[in-house]
């Protein structure tokens, strides 16, 4: 693996010596956004395209401790586009990123590759950064997620139907259990810890319901509880409260607003879905701001569709929804990059970062009072922007 510093690729014409005079040294206190990029999986023709000469995948690091962000590159660390933008997950202390290698490229199956099951242990201070080891979960690993207490690791195994639990400890990876959930073709996709680490919610995406597991320390165990959403959930998130997890799902319908995001409020006697809220066409992530007022909502809005297709568009939206009581409200739509597969609001919540999958840039947007609002500064990443994922830390603003 190699390591470089690469400059940014603004739209507005900036001058490459104002842009590095602009760009602070890497910092010692960094606020992470972390891109994990494909290389070998192209999405941008409408269908899943093997590239068997690909150069190997990457991730890029960014450090929002200053604006515009510090960026780097860092070549051959496997990851993929299949699967939820939430395969990266960073520590709560900053010290590490967790990425999710999902498949292995095999020309013997018919669609060109097969699951797998490695996560690679980042280590994000060391000098150049590094993958510093590899833990083992089910098959393809999906969506992965830090326990508060920096230690415990579940991943969603979307080939498995099960859930993985790792331990962290020190720069090492330990696989503890695998909990079944579904049949491997029901696709166990993403997972969400609550605040205080004692619960989480995993979605079933083919089952169109979200699993309850209950922490213990390292012991997990699943409930028979099942939560019915709108549709086909795949990422799950749970606000800063703990008072609402939160889900989007595609419906069965084609174009227009045919898919939503489900609410379901924790504190309802007995906790269910209490709200739906309509969304545009293939939500692909969600993401809440820091304090958890503002949910961003990435709809592919037809731009993943082939040419040919009659809702096919040529560009993503981002919907913007604010929350109220408990639920969101809509409050503004906009459009970015074909084929928006990730999106974060910056650890401070002054910025949204958006992945564009064919442009391989990612979008930096501003977080104002009005809304959201394009900055122009797009970054250049070596590869197709697939997962990304931000630090949870709470700022004053």
């Amino acid at each position: 693996m190699t390591s470089t510093h690469h400059p940014l690729s603004p739209i507005r014409e900036v001058t490459l010596l104002i842009l590095l005079l602009t760009t602070p040294a890497w910092g010692s206190s960094p606020r992470w956004v972390i891109s994990a990029n494909e290389g070998k999986i192209d999405l941008s023709s409408g269908t899943r395209r093997v590239l068997r000469e690909a150069p190997p995948d990457t991730v890029t690091l960014l450090d929002f401790a200053q604006f515009p962000p510090s960026v780097r590159h860092l070549t051959n660390i496997s990851n993929t586009v299949l699967g939820p933008p939430s395969n990266v997950a960073i520590t709560p202390d900053g010290r590490f990123a967790l990425i999710a290698d999902s498949v292995r490229l095999d020309s013997s199956n018919t669609n060109g590759y097969r699951p797998a099951r490695r996560l690679h242990l980042l280590d994000l201070v060391a000098e150049p950064p590094r993958v510093v080891a590899e833990g083992e979960a089910g098959e393809q690993v999906s969506g992965v997620c830090v326990a508060p207490n920096g230690r415990t690791v579940l991943v969603a195994n979307r080939a498995s139907g099960s859930v993985s639990v790792l331990r962290l400890e020190g720069a090492s990876l330990r696989t503890l259990a695998e909990i079944p959930l579904a049949l491997p073709v029901d696709e166990v996709s993403d997972v969400a810890i609550t605040p205080d680490g004692r619960r989480a919610f995993v979605s079933v995406r083919e089952r169109g319901h979200l699993r309850e597991l209950i922490l213990d320390g390292e012991k997990v165990t699943a409930t028979s509880r099942k939560f019915s959403t709108y549709g086909r959930p795949y990422r799950v998130l749970v606000t800063p409260d703990s008072q609402l997890v939160l889900t989007a799902g595609e419906g069965a319908g084609n174009g227009g607003d045919k898919d939503a995001l489900t609410v379901i409020d924790l504190t309802a006697d007995p906790a269910r879905a209490t709200d739906f809220i309509a969304l545009g066409t293939g939500p692909e992530t969600l993401d809440l701001s820091p304090d958890g007022k503002l949910l961003i909502a990435v709809i592919m809005n037809g731009s993943n569709l082939l040419p040919t297709d009659p809702w096919r568009t040529e560009h993503g939206q981002i919907f913007l929804l604010e929350r109220s009581g408990k639920t969101f409200k809509r409050r503004q739509v906009m459009e970015v990059g074909r084929i928006p597969e990730g999106a974060v609001f910056t650890p401070d919540g002054r910025h949204v970062v958006v992945q564009s999958h064919p442009e391989r840039k990612l979008w930096i947007l501003d977080v104002t009072r009005s809304g959201l609002v394009d900055s122009g500064l797009r970054i250049d990443v070596p590869g197709m922007p697939s997962g990304l994922s931000s630090m949870r830390i709470q700022t004053g603003r």
